[in-house]
């Protein structure tokens, strides 16, 4: 696969890319994940055969960036903002008009949004509030976030396909909100099931920190195969 980072708009983002991709993987990444996207991507061909182009964005302030409304900690002394409206315009605006022109891709190239964490939420929060996405892909998401329960409560997803996981320990922690994460996911595709989307919940061995290269490559890859 072609590896490559490019600066844009202010942002530094990583491709990596077959020849000929069918599918654009976009996925909101901090400075650990980007250590490990060659990883993660090699994870993504051994679970499809199907030709893609990989993009990861740096991601500078994750509480602000990715977070749909302000929340005030739920661990640490870090709020969380409401920065995730704008994240998502870059991505639509900036991010997604930029690759497709450097890489010659088709306009209508299916797009599926992937992340891990509260990456995740702000995946499936997408999902929720944009038409671009054919996919999206919530892995070990952030659901326990204050109001997220709420706003899915009132709401259909744009996206066509929903992936959803979780590590099974994830829900065994001390700290009460965070714990809540097992049963809001479970009702989240519940809800999604009963009004008939094609959604996914896959429950993967340990805690939030276990294999997250390998349980993203899993969602995005499961999102190619669906499609």
């Amino acid at each position: 696969m072609q590896n490559e980072t490019i600066i844009s708009d202010n942002r530094s983002y990583t491709v990596c890319t077959d020849d000929a991709p069918q599918y654009l993987l976009i996925q909101p990444a901090d400075k650990r994940e980007l250590g490990h996207i060659d990883a993660e991507v090699g994870h993504i061909k051994q679970l499809t055969d199907k030709p893609f182009l990989f993009a990861a964005f740096e991601v500078t302030d994750w509480n602000s960036e990715l977070s749909p409304w302000e929340a005030p900690p739920v661990f640490g002394n870090e709020a969380f903002g409401s920065g995730a409206g704008e994240t998502a315009a870059y991505i639509e605006q900036k991010l997604l008009p930029d690759i497709i022109r450097r890489y010659s891709l088709k306009e209508d190239i299916p797009v599926v949004l992937g992340g891990y964490s509260l990456a995740g939420l702000f995946a499936l929060w997408a999902g929720y509030t944009s038409e671009r996405f054919a996919a999206v892909a919530g892995v070990s998401p952030s659901v326990w976030f204050p109001g997220w329960q709420d706003f899915i409560s009132g709401r259909s997803p744009k996206a066509k396909r929903i992936y959803l996981s979780l590590g099974r320990k994830e829900e065994k922690v001390r700290n009460q909100v965070m714990a809540a994460v097992g049963d809001n996911i479970r009702r989240q595709y519940e809800i999604l099931r009963s009004r008939g989307f094609d959604v996914t919940l896959e429950w993967n061995d340990g805690n939030h920190f276990t294999e997250p290269d390998l349980r993203t490559a899993k969602g995005f890859a499961r999102c190619i195969e669906q499609n």
